[in-house]
């Protein structure tokens, strides 16, 4: 199947529904956004040879026009490739080129400006000449190419502890079993919804508009573009029936806004929260203040958004006798996935005893893009091992001790110490470098870097601030750094990055593990 054969349905049989709005500013119905998406496939097709198979990279920022494209590069069956916006030119570059893009569609097309694309890319920028030419160059398919379900449809670039992205690779089937499993284990949707998209469309609040558009939906993106609590709170009373994802961070901040404006977030369906911690103080309150809003998903870009889901009635059920206990777990399996925690030779646990977690089912990934050694690795007899540490209870609730190694998770966006270390340690003055997370009450966790300067070299913070500023994504930069004579290690040549973690704690002067 096709995903896109989605919106071709849709738009056959509720062609004037309202489909793409900005703020509450109706721009298209469902026959307009179905007119769209074909009108950018034609022109992929007749200007830039783009077909089935080919990869188109997306590199902008939240806007209707984001929708219409991914639509149109599905309607040719060709696999679209969306970049995180806040990343730095360098690094999406880095994977335009692994990728092998054809195409990159992007916010004002000044990418090329910054960094060199590679050869036969094609830059097309919303907006400008090149884009009006796009969408009038070819009229397209009547439909929505004929693809098999394990056609690949996302290419999702995920850090890894290797230091670079990977490319997890999610097939049409993928994404439908996904889809499908929102349904049945999130939150039901109908056509008086209206997706919102304030996190980013290249992560999961994009995964999240195939159920919407199946179901004839609104898709609302912020005039901001981004999340702004006081306009979410606005759009929820002006527009209505509004569900959307949100990072933890995200939500503490909505709360806060709703708290302080004496607001409780009427119009607002659905909050699904997810990417990060959330504290169990914070799922109260907001409960406290908004009422029952709230599913929480656990997920990788490996099974995008779709490992276990803690429902509404589950969290606003406060006379369970162990509704704390349940608070502060993942929920259960979602009805698409089986669910384990294992040993290291992937035997079973016993119920309550912290193992790795393994997933799988028909939304768990392809593979890694152009990396068999990770995806060996990664998929193991048709099961995901996540890296992420859990413990399942007797009644299926999944609860997470730990992550895998040493990530960061700040403002539910994953940081890998490794890629943060080897732009910090090319600084000629930087001999060595280790880099951990510290908790952070507003964003989850804050980066902070040890750093050895190189012998007879002089090197500040500064320094140091100005030269990730030119190589990386301002997220990911430290927010801290530790200058120190050496860096712990163990027998073996090891960071012991437990050991930073009780100096840092000792500096800070909390006498424990901060992270």
């Amino acid at each position: 199947m096709n995903i896109a054969s989605w919106l071709h349905a849709t738009a056959l049989v509720q062609p004037d529904a309202p489909a793409l709005l900005e703020g509450e500013q109706a721009r298209a119905t469902y026959r307009e956004f179905a007119a769209g998406a074909r009108a950018i496939a034609g022109g992929m097709s007749a200007l830039h040879g783009v077909g089935p198979g080919q990869r188109v990279g997306l590199f902008m920022e939240n806007r209707t026009e984001y929708l219409e494209a991914l639509y149109g590069v599905w309607w040719l069956g060709a696999v679209a490739v969306p970049i995180n916006y806040k990343l730095h030119p360098k690094e999406a570059a880095w994977i335009i080129e692994n990728a092998g893009a054809t195409v990159l569609l992007t916010g004002d097309g000044a990418l090329s400006e910054a960094v060199a694309l590679p050869a036969g890319c094609a830059e097309v920028g919303v907006g400008t000449p090149a884009w009006d030419a796009l969408r009038t160059a070819g009229t397209g398919p009547d439909a929505p190419a004929a693809l098999g379900n394990d056609a690949l449809a996302w290419l999702f670039y995920t850090s890894g502890t290797t230091g670079r992205p990977k490319g997890v690779m999610l097939t049409h089937h993928n994404l439908a079993a996904m889809s499908t499993s929102y349904t049945l284990d999130v939150d039901e949707v109908s056509g008086a919804d209206a997706a919102l998209y304030a996190a980013p469309l290249s992560h999961g609040a994009g995964l999240y508009n195939f159920m919407h558009v199946r179901r004839g939906a609104r898709h609302v993106v912020p005039r901001s573009h981004g999340f702004d609590p006081a306009e979410i709170l606005d759009l929820g009373e002006r527009v209505g029936g509004l569900s959307f994802f949100a990072a933890p961070t995200m939500l503490k901040r909505l709360v806060e806004e709703a708290r302080r404006t004496g607001r409780t977030g009427e119009g607002i369906k659905t909050v699904v929260y997810g990417g990060g911690p959330m504290y169990l103080a914070d799922i109260e309150e907001a409960l406290a203040v908004m009422g029952p809003r709230f599913v929480q998903i656990y997920g990788q870009g490996e099974s995008p958004m779709t490992i276990t889901s803690l429902r509404r009635e589950v969290l606003a059920d406060s006379h369970h006798p162990r509704w704390r206990e349940r608070l502060a777990s993942v929920g259960t399996a979602q009805g698409c996935v089986e669910v384990r925690v294992v040993d290291e030779a992937m035997a079973d646990l016993p119920p309550d005893t912290p193992g790795e977690v393994v997933v799988r089912g028909p939304t768990v990934m392809a593979g890694y893009w152009r990396n068999e050694q990770a995806t060996r690795e990664t998929l193991v007899d048709g099961w995901l091992r996540t890296g992420d540490v859990g413990r399942l209870d007797a009644e299926g609730f999944l609860t997470l001790t730990d992550r895998s190694k040493d990530v960061i998770i700040s403002g539910g966006t994953n940081i890998y110490p490794r890629e943060v270390e080897e732009v910090l340690v090319r600084h000629p003055a930087v001999s060595e470098a280790a880099v951990i997370g510290r908790f952070d009450r507003q964003w989850g966790e804050s980066v902070v870097a040890f750093v050895v300067v190189a012998q007879g070299a002089s090197c500040d913070e500064r320094t140091l601030e100005a030269w990730c500023r030119g190589e990386m994504a301002s997220f990911k930069k430290p927010k801290t750094y530790v200058f120190c004579e050496s860096i712990p290690k163990n027998n073996y040549g090891k960071t012991l990055k437990t050991e930073l973690r009780r100096l840092l704690a000792e500096r800070d002067g909390t006498g424990s593990d901060p992270a």
